[in-house]
């Protein structure tokens, strides 16, 4: 007969505590591809530096991973407990084994390819990877709505005999796995040095006279450029010190109204009208006299935020 209380709280039952936070913590960060996030591991009494290659316990299985952040103290508030500690720093081997995964993955993803078609799925691969122990074999894939991949996952477990995943990823996550050249000629910042994706608003292109053409604004991603933002605190200040268009400014060559502003060089430029004659003037911001602020037109238009939800 089926116990009636087994929902019950058992008030006899031990109640453990969890081991207090540590003031200070010794850390190490570490992250497992190029621009990936770092994420902190106890070294374990081992000291590494910079670029080091090592053998970590991570969720998904063995990994190696290189070091971003050699040893250093952190608030015990920043960490994540349990902290996983560090195995031990990467052998010749351990690297050839790594670079021989690499090659095993590319194979493995033409086949994955040809198992897609096989069974006539909507989606694309991306990129394929194996744990370090290869204890796991993920395929990184995009897609238009919801797949149902469960009869590839079984054809994909009896040709590797290992375990499964498939992961379906936003397009950001997609530029940054693939990588590539953006407009500026330089690699993309994702794929590059940014860990993580930065929240990127139309406000910021307004403010930085781009225009506002999406083929202009956007990158190969279809979102909003990453780089909006590296000079948006910068813009935002230099704009609070420069008059905006429209607005009546003293000058020495009298009164004038600004018809463009350049807030990094502190600019403004300045039309004149004198006996139905036009003339036109450029000014640092701190040689006029504002008369009559213009609509500032960078902050009364709606903002349209481009938040990242991959």
């Amino acid at each position: 007969m089926a116990d009636k209380n087994f929902n019950k709280k058992n008030d006899t039952a031990p109640v453990t505590e969890s081991a207090p936070i540590p003031e200070n913590v010794e850390v190490v960060g570490i992250n497992f591809r190029e621009a990936g996030k770092i994420y902190y591991f106890a070294p374990n009494e081992l000291s590494f530096k910079l670029g080091d290659k090592v053998i970590v316990e991570t969720a998904r299985g063995v990994e190696m991973g290189t070091v971003k952040v050699p040893n250093k103290t952190v608030p015990g508030s920043e960490i994540v407990p349990p902290l996983k500690s560090v195995t031990r720093l990467a052998t010749p081997e351990d690297i050839e084994r790594d670079q021989r995964n690499h090659e095993l993955e590319l194979d493995a993803a033409l086949i994955c390819k040809k198992k897609i078609a096989n069974h006539k799925l909507e989606m694309s691969l991306v990129a394929t990877e194996y744990t370090f122990d290869n204890s796991k074999l993920i395929f990184y894939f995009t897609a238009e709505s919801r797949v149902d991949f469960r009869e590839l996952v079984k054809d994909l477990a009896s040709t590797f005999h290992t375990r499964i995943e498939l992961r379906q990823i936003g397009i950001r996550d997609e530029a940054k796995m693939m990588g590539g050249l953006a407009v500026c000629g330089r690699k993309y910042c994702c794929a590059g040095f940014l860990t993580d994706f930065v929240q990127v608003s139309i406000k910021m292109a307004k403010e930085q006279n781009f225009s506002l053409n999406s083929s202009k604004v956007s990158g190969a991603c279809g979102r909003l450029l990453c780089c909006l933002r590296y000079e948006h605190e910068t813009y935002e200040e230099a704009i609070k010190n420069t008059p905006p268009i429209g607005s009546i400014v003293k000058t020495s060559d009298g009164e004038g109204v600004v018809i463009e502003t350049k807030p990094l060089a502190s600019e403004i430029k300045v039309k004149f009208e004198n006996d139905d004659k036009e003339s036109v003037k450029v000014f640092k911001c701190r040689e006029v006299k504002v008369l009559k602020y213009g609509r500032n037109n960078h902050t009364d238009e709606p903002i349209d935020d481009d938040v990242p939800t991959d």
